[in-house]
């Protein structure tokens, strides 16, 4: 089975997102911000949502499938909320064609400062977002 091909890593990268991010207006502008990459993010197709492909810890239903190409990590993920989609987009965007040293090596907690996000999540849905990074976290090793 093939991953779905996305922008997120090398169109979409952490630096467009933080551009993006620092160019909204306000809480309500970043929110809607997550949602439109969250429609960028191709659909998972259903062979890849199977239940050990879940990710725990998070409230809604997410998907996180990889494949290991060398060294380089490629990751496909789809969740059942739109604002899931959004954050997962953001997590895809630092991790995404990366080798196992790049994404131990990655800041996600100062990224995710700089986007400005964590205090306006519900603390479930900012579990949830750990939860990704923790599991991608965990399939680089």
């Amino acid at each position: 089975m093939t991953l779905p091909a996305h922008p997120f890593g090398t169109e979409i990268t952490t630096t467009t997102i933080l551009d993006q991010m620092a160019a909204a207006n306000g809480w309500e502008d970043r929110y809607r911000t997550v949602i439109q990459l969250g429609k960028k993010l191709p659909a998972l197709p259903e062979e890849f949502k199977q239940d050990q492909l879940k990710v725990s810890g998070c409230e809604s239903q997410v998907w996180l499938a990889h494949q290991q190409d060398g060294e380089v990590f490629h990751f496909a993920a789809d969740s059942d909320a739109r604002i899931v989609r959004g954050l997962i987009t953001l997590v895809l965007a630092a991790y995404e064609g990366k080798t196992a040293e790049q994404i131990r090596q990655f800041d996600i907690d100062g990224y995710f400062d700089g986007l400005g996000l964590m205090a306006h999540l519900s603390p479930s849905r900012g579990n949830g977002l750990k939860a990704i990074v923790e599991q991608i976290k965990t399939l680089a090793g």
